[in-house]
């Protein structure tokens, strides 16, 4: 299978859009009551943000020549608690039927290439505990847990 990776261009965006807000449910915990209409809604706001960084970097990964996937990657927003360099993937998608193939690991090491390039040492992302597999793809590829996110539900205050 020939894979490719690519700077995605404008001709992508309706493919980004399409496939980052169908599977933008997978990124919500399952402590969390989201719609996919609200998930789908919330990529788009990331996305509008993204756009808006001018270190912003979209890469497309191909297989046989068809899209299959992309990642977003922030250059220019440092770790927000060491305040230290860093490339930032803020959202990362293969389709569904491609999934199994090594586009996601060929999107993480044009991520980290990226970075290098930039002399940015480290790549960060965020990826919710249920998402086994991405997880398992992660770790393959050199990821290592730094930080946890706790979230404790507690009964909502209806007033009136």
């Amino acid at each position: 299978m020939a894979i490719t990776v690519r700077q995605a261009t404008s001709e992508d965006d309706p493919y980004i859009e399409w496939l980052g807000e169908s599977t933008a449910l997978s990124s919500v915990s399952p402590l969390r009551a989201v719609s996919q209409a609200d998930a789908a809604r919330s990529f788009r706001t990331l996305r509008g943000f993204c756009r808006s960084r001018p270190g912003t970097v979209v890469l497309m990964v191909e297989s046989e020549g068809e899209r299959a996937g992309f990642l977003i990657l922030l250059t220019d927003v440092p770790d927000e608690v060491s305040r230290l360099d860093q490339a930032f993937i803020a959202y990362m998608a293969v389709a569904p039927q491609a999934r199994h193939g090594g586009l996601g690991r060929a999107l993480l090491q044009a991520a980290a290439a990226e970075a290098d390039r930039l002399d940015l040492p480290h790549v960060s992302l965020m990826v919710t505990s249920e998402n086994v597999q991405a997880r398992a793809l992660y770790a393959s590829d050199g990821f290592l847990q730094e930080r946890m996110l706790l979230t404790k539900s507690v009964p909502a205050r209806r007033d009136g």
